[in-house]
């Protein structure tokens, strides 16, 4: 019975969004209570599955008892179970925000916001290439409404751009699967990854162009250098539960890079190809958006970019190559994800009571809030900075110390010199705020219990992960090394029989020159 429990992920968010797509009236307490409670059900979901996976144990699911590779199969592991749980954590914060008022603007706000979860929970279980793209574009419906809940010139023309952005991606990632797909003969990941360890001849040529043409959808969806000029007018035009949940669609495109370089294309021509790529795209992401967090004249914006790089820092400590880089990005993950989302909370709590300045960065009228706000923002500010004492601080110490030889002279000053950049960048926002601000009247407004709820929800896992840091990352240095041995995925699905000859070896990527 308790195998059955791992499509709950799913299950749970498609039935509730039905169920409140139906209840139509915005705003409605029954509907409020419902989102809440189904959110709360999927962290408990979340839990046990990420208890039963830090066992070491991998769970195989056929749907309809289909087997692979003939059927859908959702796979468990200890990677797909971190990400399950941090979407739930943070999912559960945007939504308790956004029940103080937020979801009123609009209609289906919270039968969208499931049906988003739909989307991130199937892509980080799915065992298979196709199924992928068919929750990315589940994800990437909602997003689409979610992104112009409540209307507006802005967010109207930062969701075209947006849409023609995606609609281009997923154009590319048909054209990847059919080139796979003509190539192997199968789609379902493991199947793949045994095909192409014993495949010779000119039909590798082709499946490193497929793999490179992945790689760039993957990229596109992680907001990677040069495909990451949507995002920060996407997530800056976003409401801010909107935006606190799409702190982890980027994560999402690193996700799908790891579990197919891992798994399927780890002894493949097209592993060179794909390490450099995202080592070279991952530094030029950290550099220029540095600059970026420092350029910028609003709150928003600026968080944008420190999303950004958080994923430039992500991408380039995995192509590192190495159990200690996947290890030290993996605890870095969760950190970054769950305060970025907190922090576009708390500007949203700051606009509020400035009036017409709203977030930007420009002398206003006093908060009615200060004390409250400007703690928020501090711990925030030195969580996302990456400073002592919080989980920031080592999860960029961790990656520091996996780079090795000529790697650190590029890695090291760049990653240092980003955080030097939010920063000074965060100090001046905190500054105008709640220092340089004494224009009129004190502001209106205060901060409701239910956005005050959500915003200690997502601020209380950056102590969390210090305090757990132990066990943390032992999980994380567990999930390196399973995602290092594909053979054992390969084996659990299909049983030794169905090796080929010329087995999988366990993952030892070469680390950058």
């Amino acid at each position: 019975m308790s195998q059955h429990l791992v499509i709950l992920p799913i299950l749970i968010p498609l039935i509730g969004a039905l169920v409140l797509l139906l209840l139509t009236r915005a705003g409605d307490p029954a509907q409020r209570r419902l989102s809440v409670g189904l959110c709360v059900a999927q962290l408990l979901v979340g839990g046990w599955l990420f208890a039963q996976a830090a066992g070491g144990e991998l769970i195989f699911y056929a749907l309809g008892n289909w087997q692979a590779p003939f059927g859908i199969v959702l796979m468990l592991d200890r990677l797909s179970a971190l990400m399950l749980l941090l979407t739930a954590v943070l999912a559960l914060g945007c939504v308790m925000f956004a029940c103080a008022g937020d979801d009123a603007r609009g209609s289906h706000f919270h039968g969208l916001f499931q049906l988003q979860l739909v989307g991130l929970n199937g892509a980080f279980l799915t065992g298979d290439l196709f199924n992928l793209f068919v929750f990315f574009e589940i994800l990437l419906l909602a997003s689409y409404a979610l992104l112009m809940h409540g209307g507006g010139k802005e967010r109207v023309g930062a969701g075209l751009h947006y849409v023609i952005l995606n609609l281009a991606g997923s154009a590319l990632f048909l054209v990847a699967l059919g080139v796979l797909y003509g190539a192997t003969g199968t789609l379902n990941m493991a199947d793949m990854a045994r095909r192409l360890a014993a495949m010779t001849g000119d039909q590798t040529a082709l499946v490193t162009a497929g793999a490179l043409l992945l790689v760039v959808v993957f990229s596109l969806k992680a907001a990677l250098l040069p495909l990451y000029f949507w995002l920060p007018r996407t997530y800056s035009a976003a409401p801010a539960p909107v935006a606190a949940l799409f702190a982890i669609m980027t994560k999402v495109g690193l996700y799908a890079i790891l579990r197919v370089q891992s798994l399927i294309f780890v002894d493949t021509p097209a592993a060179e190809a794909i390490t450099t790529w995202l080592w070279w795209s991952g530094l030029a992401t950290i550099a220029l958006a540095g600059i970026g967090v420092l350029a910028a004249r609003d709150l928003r914006p600026l968080i944008a970019y420190l999303v950004l790089v958080s994923v430039g820092t992500l991408l380039a400590g995995k192509s590192l190559g190495s159990t200690e880089a996947v290890t030290a990005l993996l605890y870095y993950l969760p950190h970054t994800t769950l305060v970025c989302g907190a922090l576009y909370l708390i500007a949203e709590l700051i606009g509020q009571q400035r009036g017409k300045a709203g977030t930007r960065l420009v002398r206003a009228r006093r908060l009615h809030q200060r004390q409250l706000l400007g703690g928020l923002f501090l711990v925030s500010a030195v969580a996302v900075a990456g400073l002592p004492p919080l989980a920031g601080a080592l999860g960029k110490l961790l990656m520091m110390q996996a780079a090795e030889g000529v790697a650190r002279l590029w890695f090291w000053p760049l990653l240092l010199l980003a955080g030097l950049c939010a920063l000074i960048a965060l100090s001046r926002a905190g500054s105008v705020f709640f220092w340089a601000s004494y224009k009129g009247e004190v502001a209106a407004g205060r901060v409701s219990r239910a956005q005050l709820a959500g915003v200690l929800w997502l601020l209380a896992t950056a102590p969390l992960l210090v305090g757990f840091s132990g066990p943390l990352s032992s999980y994380t240095l567990a999930t390196a090394e399973q995602l290092a041995d594909p053979a054992t995925k390969i084996t659990r699905l299909f049983g030794e029989e169905a090796m080929p000859a010329t087995s999988l070896t366990p993952n030892r990527e070469e680390p950058i020159p």
